[in-house]
């Protein structure tokens, strides 16, 4: 959600340029101020930045992105095995392999049900002692690769348009496997029948993200509380899974733009207020996707969407119910319009509690949160902060 100012906008980010009365309201009553989510010198993934915002150092406990979307899927993962997510992108057709460009990190935002048949033709000739594949949501899958070694390999959000030559995989046989992946794809029914709708093709597989079986301490245990968590992110629900915090599945939520929002809030609502949660995590991908695609209405759109139709239900229905509560909403990092893809900037948040002033924040964005004057560096200490244990 956090982004740069926009001439077009009279040099108001995104954050600030939507309509967001819920979360100003909030910021009036809230401390708002600038969070570091993450490390120095480490890479700003969603995997370290939602780590460190569930309170977990990335610097201790991230062993990597893909291990943590295995534990979301159910993947059995041996000590010895590594894990690499699978993304369907879409690249250019005209050039050979190694000149093509990756025009598109989730080949439009491809539904499960189209991944599915195609990762099932890709299983066939590809999957065998070696590696396995397994299905995840939308374009993002996993692969399990047996005795294997964590290698670097290369994020295709970080380099959308770019000639793929200098980003491919070192390793021979997996690099062997994306390029035999554009042969079993590029002209598969399933790509035909998306092109005809103007949709763009899962044309490749792109091998990134690797890391060894994650180990995680447990939310309960580390704070006391019992969590909920409320995404469709693979990557949040194997956080959750490793956390041993609760999945709550909500119908229709499928991380893109046009999600079922209401349905995330009456769910942290009713897990607060009747399941005996103490603690909802609730995430939403849609101002992230649309900053990798570049488009500013639709990530001011999110925005708005996530402003109205999750933020102001959740806190109408818990001032009706008397009961007191804190409540803290950010960006898990950057996501520049500019260049489609993540930094390391602090994030601007708000903290609110229904019983007492915090602050005056005026509004929220990333202008007021810079004027503040607070900056918390080590965005993992702001779980403590939240639940009053510091």
């Amino acid at each position: 959600m956090a982004d740069e100012a926009q001439e077009s906008l009279g040099g108001k980010t995104p954050l600030e340029a939507a309509k967001t009365p819920t979360m100003d309201a909030l910021a009036a009553q809230a401390e708002v101020g600038l969070l570091k989510t993450i490390p120095e010198g480490m890479s700003p993934g969603s995997d370290t930045a939602n780590l460190a915002v569930m309170g977990y150092n990335p610097r201790e406990y991230y062993t990597g992105r893909s291990p943590l979307e295995a534990l979301s899927i159910g993947v059995p993962m041996m000590d010895t095995d590594v894990a690499m997510r699978c993304n369907f992108v879409t690249l250019s057709e005209e050039e050979p392999y190694e000149k093509k460009r990756i025009l598109d990190h989730s080949s439009s935002e491809i539904s499960t049900e189209d991944a599915a048949v195609l990762l099932e033709a890709v299983r066939a000739e590809l999957e065998n002692d070696m590696f396995q594949f397994y299905l995840g949501t939308s374009y993002r899958h996993c692969v399990i690769w047996t005795n294997g070694k964590v290698e670097p390999l290369t994020p295709p959000h970080d380099h959308l348009t770019e000639v793929i030559e200098d980003y491919l995989p070192a390793n021979p046989a997996i690099l062997a496997m994306m390029k035999r992946s554009y042969e079993i794809l590029a002209d598969h029914p399933i790509n035909r029948e998306r092109k005809a709708k103007g949709l763009n093709p899962a044309n490749s597989c792109w091998f990134w993200g690797a890391g060894t079986k994650p180990m995680i301490t447990s939310f309960e245990e580390k704070y006391g509380k019992k969590g909920v968590m409320i995404s469709a992110v693979d990557l949040l629900k194997g956080i959750a899974v490793g956390a041993g915090m609760r999945n709550v599945i909500v119908p229709g939520a499928n991380g893109g733009l046009h999600t079922n929002y209401e349905g995330k809030a009456q769910s942290a609502v009713d897990a607060l207020l009747k399941d005996g949660a103490d603690f909802v995590y609730v995430h939403l991908e849609g101002p992230d996707e649309m900053g990798h695609q570049g488009s500013l209405e639709r990530k001011v759109q999110a925005i708005e969407y996530l402003d109205e139709r999750v933020i102001r239900l959740v806190k109408e229905q818990m001032d009706a119910s008397g009961e007191p509560y804190r409540m803290l909403i950010l960006p898990d990092h950057p996501t520049p319009l500019r260049i489609r893809t993540h930094t390391s900037d602090p994030v601007p948040y708000l903290l609110y509690d229904s019983r007492k002033k915090l602050g005056d924040g005026k509004a929220y964005g990333e202008t007021s949160a810079k004027k503040s004057g607070i900056l918390r560096e080590e965005g993992f200490r702001m779980m403590d902060v939240l639940l009053e244990r510091s």
